[in-house]
């Protein structure tokens, strides 16, 4: 990771982790950290939604989930980028907080990446968190690990480093999450759909009266410690959302806040664009936009979302899922026997990996008329508009240099909202193309 730095930045680093720790020994702001393979985003924005009803919180903004973004998180600040005028102001920012008397947040809530193996020990060296969340351990980013112990090793360092009083929050239905809860010194909730789960959703009921138009979001059960009551997610399309819910409710609980008060707080929750959003398409359709990112998990998890909706026919454009490692070719084909599973009508692949999700549909017999090559998000864009018809859900996801949100703003309805309502949408990440060596 080191090696692969250039010396300016790795000064700058090292300048921003001083900053950073001089911020939190001045303030002393309760710290929520996330990490896991899938599902941070949406995590932290649904536990920021709880404890903002209560307390003054910040939270990571855009990818700052870095050793560059999170002490700007600290601090406040956004980054410089290339320009030294803007690392001069980031500088003064930082000066205006530690000399002037000023409401810093009571909580930060972060995010923690971990591509490479040394990352989350490394924030954590310097960011002392008092709960951490581990929301999934999968496939995803594994290119850079010998194998899924090594990611679960790394994402597990969030948790081993917490201390007594410390509140850890697991998922229990993932089996490399839930081992970790017997290897920490601290107190632990466990989340999620199975038995095992402290915190646990129940009777999930797909709020759609028949057709795609009339779809009203999700509810379930909550079950907590003998308590049982009922939650609304008004703009929530798919269940394994509602792991973001659990999540953040359990560390509403840690902090004081009570059931009620956590799914109140919740109802209106929305995940953030480019995760599982419902839009509108040309020719009377509607598209899952799921562009953010990809891996196995959560294809396979946005495809069963797609399998539940009813809806004319069903959809599927997925562009090829990165970093995968050895994992690649079994994670994608693994998900031509997902589409044939949920009922789906027509395929999409985008790029030379999700080929094998292609190959494997054609080896299961299904319609080869309806399946689709393409090399681009492009080229893949101009197909789906010719073939889109009156009722037709289509669910796009991609891995971020897959580019997939230019492919939906050339079929929803309205492209001048797609500053709004896409990912990726600055214009640096405009004029940045689709990479065909990827």
């Amino acid at each position: 990771m080191i090696n692969e730095k250039s010396k300016r930045i790795l000064i700058l680093q090292k300048i921003l982790r001083v900053a950073a720790i001089l911020v939190l020994k001045k303030y002393n702001p309760k710290i929520i950290s996330i990490t896991g393979s899938v599902g941070k985003t949406s995590t932290k924005e649904a536990i920021s939604a709880v404890l903002a009803s209560k307390f003054r919180v910040r939270r990571t903004e855009k990818n700052y989930n870095n050793e560059i973004g999170l002490p700007l998180t600290i601090i406040g600040a956004t980054s410089g980028e290339s320009s030294l005028l803007g690392w001069f102001l980031v500088f003064l920012r930082w000066l205006w907080i530690m000399l002037a008397p000023i409401e810093y947040p009571e909580i930060l809530v972060l995010e923690m990446g971990a591509d490479r193996p040394g990352d989350i020990q490394y924030l954590t060296s310097f960011i002392k968190s008092n709960a951490g969340v581990i929301t999934d351990i999968s496939y995803s980013h594994v290119e850079y690990f010998k194998n899924i112990e090594g990611v679960a090793k790394e994402k597990g360092i969030l948790v081993k480093e917490l201390d007594e009083k410390g509140l850890a929050v697991l998922n229990a239905d993932n089996e490399f999450v839930a081992k970790l809860k017997n290897q920490i010194k601290c107190n632990a909730i466990t989340f999620g759909f199975s038995d095992q789960a402290e915190m646990r959703a129940s009777d999930v009921c797909l709020g759609c009266a028949g057709q795609i138009g009339d779809l009203k979001g999700l509810s379930f059960k909550l079950n907590y410690k003998g308590t049982t009551i009922p939650v609304r997610l008004n703009n929530i399309l798919a269940k394994h959302q509602i792991y973001a819910v659990l999540a953040a409710v359990s560390i509403g609980d840690g902090f004081g806040i009570n059931l009620v008060e956590a799914g109140s707080a919740l109802e209106n929750f929305s995940s953030p664009v480019g995760r599982m959003n419902l839009l509108s398409g040309i020719k009377n359709t509607h598209i899952i936009d799921d562009t953010y990112n990809s891996s196995p998990t959560s294809s396979v998890a946005a495809l069963e979302a797609l399998g539940e909706i009813k809806s004319n026919r069903k959809i599927a454009v997925l562009g090829d899922m990165l970093e995968l490692g050895d994992e690649s070719k079994d994670g994608h084909r693994s998900l031509g026997d997902k589409f044939i599973a949920i009922g789906g009508d027509i395929f999409l692949a985008v790029g030379k990996r999700m080929k094998k999700a292609g190959e494997e549909l054609e080896k299961n017999n299904f319609p080869v008329k309806n399946i689709f090559y393409f090399e681009s998000p492009d080229e893949a864009g101009k197909k789906l508009r010719e073939i889109m018809q009156t009722g037709d859900l289509i669910l796009v996801k991609g891995s971020q240099g897959m580019r997939m949100e230019k492919l939906v703003e050339e079929v929803m309805s309205d492209p001048t909202q797609a500053k709004k309502l896409l990912c990726r949408q600055t214009e640096k990440w405009r004029t940045t193309g689709f990479s065909r060596s990827i």
